[in-house]
């Protein structure tokens, strides 16, 4: 018996946005193309953001009009205000995506306001969004830890990801940014946030900065959630932690979910090939631990 567990594709937006070398767009389209084929129903294409803050998605506008779309595919794309949610339906994007914090010191220095304030920005995209039909899916990072903060705790998370869910984001997807969590909080946080909101609405956003990601996902797994973000071949180093990786990387996890019975829909082969290509645009090895042992064995 196969249990099926959705696995959300982050490579492209959040893992680039976080590379130093800057991709062109013909890259990134190829990236999101070729991840599509592998089995990802759900590929990040880009974020609607400032060039000036977010150099690495420049341009998301061109990918997102270029991209062959795979029928039964959703490409979210982050849009922090209304300039980008505009930007975003000119551009025909079908799910959008908004992404608030856990923390207050975070939330000041990523979006230069305060967690009640970013809530307030997000109301009119999200109200734009019910009215288009389109999808939102709410971001809160920082759930197990902050770089300013240190520890956070599930009852600084839980009212954040509660008010992105009675605004209307069908799904809340739970970061540990700073990849400092360990399985215990994971499921404490689980716990406490599914009190409030339905588990069958949260996805686990884990970085593998202190190795734990894959075990978080594990508890989080335990918990009754069944949806969780990764990035081909880790791509995303941690902005807050110098050389740290960043998120966990897709192959990763699904090896582990693969040899355990769970169903992902995803090709490892066709992943790993993905791994191995982008890798080389980027000029560094695989970040995923799977695709560099059967590397070394061919």
């Amino acid at each position: 018996m196969t249990h099926p567990i959705i696995l959300v594709e982050v490579g492209p937006r959040d893992g680039l946005q976080n590379e130093a070398q800057v991709i062109d767009v013909a890259t990134k389209v190829e990236l999101i193309e070729r991840l599509a084929s592998c089995g990802f129903k759900h590929v990040e294409g880009g974020a609607f953001v400032s060039p000036k803050w977010v150099p690495q998605m420049a341009a998301s506008d061109e990918v997102m009009t270029t991209i062959k779309r795979a029928p039964g595919i959703s490409y979210p794309v982050l849009t922090p205000n209304m300039k980008g949610y505009e930007g975003a339906r000119a551009a025909n994007a079908d799910t959008v995506a908004v992404f608030g914090a856990a923390s207050e010191s975070f939330s000041q220095k990523n979006i230069n306001c305060s967690i009640a304030e970013s809530l307030e920005r997000f109301k009119p995209v999200i109200e734009a969004a019910k009215a288009d039909g389109i999808r939102v899916r709410g971001y809160v990072s920082c759930v197990l830890g902050c770089p300013y903060e240190g520890k956070i705790t599930p009852a600084q998370v839980t009212p954040v990801a509660k008010t992105l869910y009675e605004m209307g984001c069908y799904e809340i997807s739970l970061g540990d940014t700073i990849g400092v969590g360990t399985p215990e909080e994971t499921k404490a946080l689980i716990r406490a946030v599914a009190a409030e909101i339905p588990v069958a609405a949260l996805a686990g956003h884990f970085h593998d900065t202190y190795g734990q990601a894959l075990a978080n996902i594990w508890a989080a797994l335990g918990e009754g959630v069944t949806v969780f973000d990764s990035s081909v071949s880790g791509l995303g180093g941690c902005p807050y932690a110098k050389g740290a990786s960043g998120n966990v990387a897709s192959e990763d996890v699904v090896y582990s979910l693969a040899r355990s019975g769970f169903e992902t829909g995803v090709d490892l082969d066709s992943l790993m090939e993905t791994s191995v290509w982008i890798s080389e645009k980027l000029g560094r090895k695989p970040g995923s631990k799977v695709t560099l042992a059967r590397k070394s064995e061919s």
